[in-house]
């Protein structure tokens, strides 16, 4: 499928995760009890790459972890499934600041899933999103605490991600749905 525009690539990436990483820590003042929940797909390596580069800045290592929402989507039916937690968090996000790592925002819906997801396995102290790219169309009252970039979009366009540790490659693009 032919893409309609390229808005953003591996520097622009780069440049946007990097910009991120400094505000998590800004905004935190440190990185003390600091842990990164990416959110899969995507989100698990851009939560690679944030906790990467908050090590080169402070010197220490953070916790990354991931979460798989697949049970807690609201667009499933889940009558006759019993939802529970799938992913790696053996850590404990008690009284942690949870930064939740997502690629795109569009409806809240994954971010809402995520956070059902978080409060199965603990009570974090706060939890705060980092996303590489907010498209609008709320649908719920959920706004990123860090944003790589804004990109106004219709609901008839999607906004890919790829990344190269799943793509083979860095960027993003708009296509026509």
């Amino acid at each position: 499928m032919e893409y309609k525009a390229k808005i953003m690539d591996e520097k622009a990436i780069k440049r946007s995760i990097i910009r991120i990483s400094n505000e998590i820590i800004e905004r935190n003042k440190g990185i003390k009890d600091i842990v990164l929940v990416g959110i899969k797909t995507r989100g698990v390596p851009l939560a690679n790459r944030i906790g990467s580069i908050i090590e080169e800045i402070e010197g220490e290592k953070i916790p990354v972890y991931t979460v798989d929402i697949k049970f807690y989507r609201d667009d499933l039916n889940l009558i006759d499934i019993n939802p529970k937690v799938l992913n790696d968090i053996k850590y404990d996000i008690n009284d942690k600041i949870v930064i939740l790592v997502d690629d795109v925002i569009y409806t809240g819906r994954t971010v809402r899933a995520a956070l059902d997801a978080l409060m199965d396995i603990g009570r974090p102290k706060k939890v705060q999103l980092a996303v590489l790219v907010d498209r609008g169309h709320r649908e719920l009252p959920i706004r990123p605490d860090f944003i790589g970039k804004n990109v106004p979009t219709s609901s008839d366009e999607i906004v890919s991600v790829k990344l190269f540790e799943i793509d083979e490659c860095d960027e993003v693009v708009i296509k026509e749905r």
